[in-house]
């Protein structure tokens, strides 16, 4: 669930500093490590019989995808699918574990990607389908593994002269059993922006109410997206009982749109005003050895098309379309069966719709220049989707993108077709490489998080808000993966044409591209002389470094553009208003 809800997150940044609508607070604390509630392994089944397993399942590749989100399980109506996971998210989802637990097996674990049908009995429990997974992969991928330990990074909380007030009222609950937002509930909860606040403004807000050291250690894993990376936090304060405090901080995205980095205060500077500290450290944690798997899966049934036919078109039952109040904050909130946007130009739909990128360019054709400025609250709901689907993270995105496709079709009469057309493209070429050559037999693998040396730039220049640590990776590789690295940089896949051969292992830090929802104007980083883009020059003191800067800086290498033939989505007619709800 909180992959998913980082996920949206990252999908709605992409346009604009959007703060989602009531964010889900962080999950329960997790058991200690090395209590037997923690131990990566087999989950004991209450049965003797058999394991259980899907009724039938497909499994096919993953096509190549701009967007690398949502990709936990969804099951609906009888039907297990998941889409763009790599075999370590499958272990980690098969086993219940955290999938930097998944330790050993081949190099590709972290690389190669699925997508998975199934069915089950419509009335199948979360912990039986964990069960048929690993049953799947057992079968299908031959999955042999075992428990084991080893050290893994995480940040320690410590205290350091602390400054809590310790709880006063016993914590209360809504009627949904979660905690309410007022002075009894408990646990630790975003604040909206104040009334006639600006948005964007640097800050953000959490209020922590009778919560104990470990529960907030818990909620900096959240907090600290984007600083702290995948690694855990622990609590090692020894403080006891519970506590109200408020943490305000500028998280990176934010303190890029205030206009002074300086302003606000970043999320280690904000714990140290509590009288805590973090501190990173490597620490021995249960994990999940893999001792074998393969990289192709046994075939498919011959008549797999007829064992799971395709779904029926999906659409939403109702749907809600009214322009949006002038000057409002943009929202979005996604549960499941149920998509709740307010605020955003009609671009953003349609991008959204047809899986284009975010900021302007040539993916989209004969766009009338009020589809940017247009914006329009969206409010729908699919009424038969089982209760279960309206949690968060219950979103299939594929299915999401179809349904919000057809509304729009529906709504505003909206025309295109797919044409061939020479667009700008990018091509990776060689310069003056400056990386390492990588072990062959260590995980192929590009993740958000610092490198080996842990050592993280973004902490002292939040500009430079996205750090990329590849292992063992092929320049082919690497070209294929930047359209997903680099969300709203390249429209188009990037071409390798460098002549390096073997595998690498670099770091790579630099500006996420965000799209303004406040005005027209994009608001990129900028680019070096020729880097094209639209980018301001790179002699503006923004702090801010380009991918295409860093590339070449960085690695050595050069993103030089080229026109070539690709698809485009030609916009026919378009409605400027959408028909009665």
């Amino acid at each position: 669930m909180l992959r998913s809800f980082a996920r949206l997150a990252c999908l709605c940044l992409l346009a604009a500093p959007v703060v989602a609508q009531s964010p889900a607070p962080p999950p329960p604390p997790q058991p200690p490590a090395g209590s037997p509630a923690s131990a990566a392994g087999p989950v004991p089944d209450s049965t003797s019989g058999p394991a259980p397993q899907f009724e039938a399942a497909e499994i096919v590749p993953s096509l190549p995808s701009n967007f690398r989100m949502f990709d936990n399980a969804v099951f609906h109506d009888g039907r297990y699918t998941i889409h763009q996971a790599t075999m370590a998210t499958l272990i980690a989802d098969a086993y219940g574990v955290d999938e930097r637990t998944v330790q050993g097996g081949p190099h590709w674990l972290e690389w190669d990607k699925f997508d998975i049908t199934a069915t089950a009995p419509p009335d199948t429990k979360p912990e039986s389908q964990e069960l048929m997974l690993r049953s799947l992969l057992q079968d299908r991928f031959h999955l042999v593994a075992h428990n084991g330990t080893a050290p893994l990074p995480a940040w320690a909380l410590l205290a350091d002269h602390p400054r809590l007030k310790p709880a006063a009222n016993a914590p209360s609950s809504d009627d949904s059993g979660n905690a309410d937002n007022g002075t009894g509930g408990s646990g630790c909860r975003p604040q909206p922006p104040p009334p006639g606040g600006v948005p964007g403004s640097g800050t953000m807000t959490v209020d922590c109410r009778h919560v104990t050291m470990a529960e907030f250690a818990q909620t900096l894993n959240w907090m600290g997206n984007g600083v702290l990376g995948d690694d855990p936090v622990n609590d090692a304060t020894g403080l006891k009982g519970t506590y109200d405090f408020t943490v305000e901080w500028a998280p990176p995205f934010l303190r890029r749109r205030g206009g002074d980095e300086s302003a606000g205060l970043s999320i280690f500077d904000a714990v140290q005003h509590l009288g805590l500290k973090l501190e990173r450290r490597t620490a021995p944690a249960p994990v999940l050895v893999v001792d074998s798997v393969s990289e192709t899966p046994t075939p498919n049934a011959a008549n797999i098309a007829k064992q799971i036919p395709p779904p029926p078109p999906a659409s939403f039952d109702v749907a809600v379309i009214r322009p949006a109040v002038p000057g409002g904050f943009p929202r979005a909130a996604i549960r499941g069966n149920e998509l709740n946007v307010s605020g955003f130009p009609l671009k953003f739909f349609i991008d959204f719709a047809w899986g284009l990128n975010f900021n302007d360019g040539e993916m989209l054709a004969n766009a009338p220049p009020w589809l940017d400025s247009a914006r329009f609250d969206i409010v729908a709901k699919n009424t038969s989707a089982a209760p279960s689907d309206s949690q968060p993270g219950g979103a299939d995105i594929d299915q999401l993108r179809q349904m919000l496709r057809t509304l729009l079709t529906d709504r505003f009469e909206v025309k295109t077709h797919t044409e061939m057309r020479p667009v700008d493209t990018y091509v990776l070429r060689a310069d003056n490489p400056k990386m390492q050559k990588a072990d062959p037999a260590s995980r192929t693998k590009c993740i958000n998080d610092p490198g080996p040396d842990g050592k993280d730039p973004r902490t002292a220049n939040p500009a430079l808000d996205r750090l990329i640590y590849c292992q063992n990776v092929t320049m082919a590789q690497f070209a294929e993966a930047l359209s997903s690295l680099a969300p709203g940089y390249f429209e188009y896949p990037v071409l390798n044409d460098t002549g390096l051969t073997g595998s690498w292992d670099f770091t790579l830090n630099f500006s996420s591209v965000r799209r303004s929802l406040f005005g027209s104007t994009p608001t990129p980083p900028p680019a070096a002389a020729g880097g094209g883009n639209g980018m301001p020059s790179a002699s503006e003191p923004t702090g801010e470094v380009s991918l295409i800067d860093a590339v070449h800086k960085q690695l050595g290498l050069k993103l030089e553009k080229e026109k070539r033939p690709e698809p485009v989505l030609v916009l026919d007619h378009i409605d400027q208003q959408p028909t009665a709800n």
